[in-house]
C-alpha cells in the first residue's frame, strides 16, 4: 500500500502551485471524515485525495487530466482503486463511480474548493467563521467563484446518498481540523495568522 509521504512527494513534484497543493490537502480532509463515517481505509483515502489533481499543472486539458496522471500512476505501482477513483472524478472519463471512495471523492473534490472560495471572502478568513448557510447562500450568487460546477456538488452529495447541509458540515468540520495548512485559519487585528 501507498502511503500519504510517498504520495504528498508525488504531488510535490507534480505541482508547484500553493493552491492546488491546499486543495489536494482539503480533499484528503474531506476524505479521511468520511473514511471515518463509511468504514473506509483512511490511508487509501487520504492517497486519493492528495492525488486527485497531481497531474493538472502538467495536463490541465481534459481528457489529459487525469488520464496521464493514471499512466503515472499505473507506472509507479499504484494499485487500480487508487487510479480508478481518481479517474472517476472527471465525468468526461465515463468511469462510473461504484464504491463510496469514488463518491466521496466526486462529491468532496468541487465543495472544497468552494468552501475555500467562500473562506477567502470572509473579512477573517477563517474557516471558523464559516458556516452551512453562509455557503448555501453563496451557492446561488452565479458570479461568486464560477468555475466551481454547482451542479457537480449536488450531484455529489446525493450519489453520496447524503443530504446536502450533512454534506457541506461533514466538509467544513473536517477543513477545519486543518486550517492552518490551508492558511485558512483567520488572521489577528494585526494582520499575522491568527
Amino acid at each position: 500500500m501507498m502511503d500519504r509521504t510517498e504520495a504528498w512527494n508525488l504531488l510535490c513534484e507534480f505541482t508547484q502551485s500553493d493552491s492546488l497543493r491546499k486543495h489536494a490537502l482539503a480533499v484528503e480532509a474531506c476524505l479521511r471524515a468520511y473514511a471515518e463515517k463509511l468504514g473506509g481505509d483512511k490511508d487509501t483515502w487520504s492517497v486519493v485525495g492528495l492525488l486527485h489533481d497531481f497531474d493538472y499543472e502538467r495536463y490541465p486539458q481534459a481528457p489529459d487530466h487525469p488520464l496521464e496522471g493514471s499512466k503515472i500512476l499505473r507506472q509507479r505501482g499504484y494499485p487500480d482503486e487508487i487510479i480508478q477513483s481518481i479517474l472517476s472524478h472527471a465525468d468526461y472519463m465515463n468511469v462510473p463511480r461504484e464504491t463510496p471512495l469514488q463518491k466521496a471523492l466526486y462529491a468532496c473534490d468541487e465543495l472544497a474548493g468552494f468552501i475555500t472560495a467562500v473562506t477567502l471572502v470572509r473579512p477573517n478568513k477563517s474557516l471558523a467563521e464559516v458556516e452551512v448557510q453562509s455557503v448555501k447562500k453563496k451557492f446561488k450568487d452565479k458570479a461568486f467563484a464560477r468555475t466551481v460546477n454547482r451542479e457537480d456538488i449536488f450531484r455529489g452529495a446525493a450519489e453520496l446518498g447524503v443530504d446536502l447541509d450533512t454534506h457541506i458540515a461533514t466538509c467544513l468540520e473536517a477543513m477545519r481540523g486543518i486550517a492552518p495548512e490551508l492558511g485558512l485559519e483567520g488572521k489577528t487585528p494585526d494582520g499575522s495568522p491568527g
